[in-house]
């Protein structure tokens, strides 16, 4: 199967969303719009923390982080998208949000699949260990 981008430029995008969204949240959640009802200093933990955990490992290149991280990303997708749900002045706000992580999370996955195979790592089937362990 032809790829249409490369394993890199999938880096590239995913790391772009990520630094996106690593910036625009404080920016929208801080400034642009802050919380009634939630401390800055607990919407910085609530928004931001969670994508620092995964940050070393990004910007090394492990495909295995690129994979986890997008367990984090779902945060990302449900806040954005019960914003738009509930809160049609922050319509553009929560559309950036979603975009950012939308465009993180599908170049991550390629990332992480594509620089997997190059490396050649892989989960092992369960029946190639059957097979290894009667051998």
């Amino acid at each position: 199967m032809k790829r249409y981008i490369s394993t890199q430029t999938h880096k590239k995008i995913a790391l772009t969303g990520y630094f996106s969204l690593l910036l625009f949240l404080p920016i929208w959640l801080l400034v642009i719009n802050p919380s009634e009802g939630l401390s800055p200093l607990l919407t910085l933990i609530m928004f931001i923390v969670p994508l620092l955990f995964p940050l070393k490992g990004l910007l090394q290149g492990n495909p295995y982080t690129f994979a986890w991280s997008n367990f984090i990303v779902m945060l990302y997708f449900l806040h954005s998208l019960t914003t738009l749900w509930v809160s049609k002045e922050d319509y553009i706000w929560a559309t950036l949000e979603l975009i950012f992580a939308t465009a993180m999370f599908i170049s991550g996955t390629y990332y992480a699949k594509y620089r997997g195979q190059e490396l050649g790592l892989g989960l092992k089937k369960k029946k190639d260990e059957e097979q290894n362990k009667l051998s």
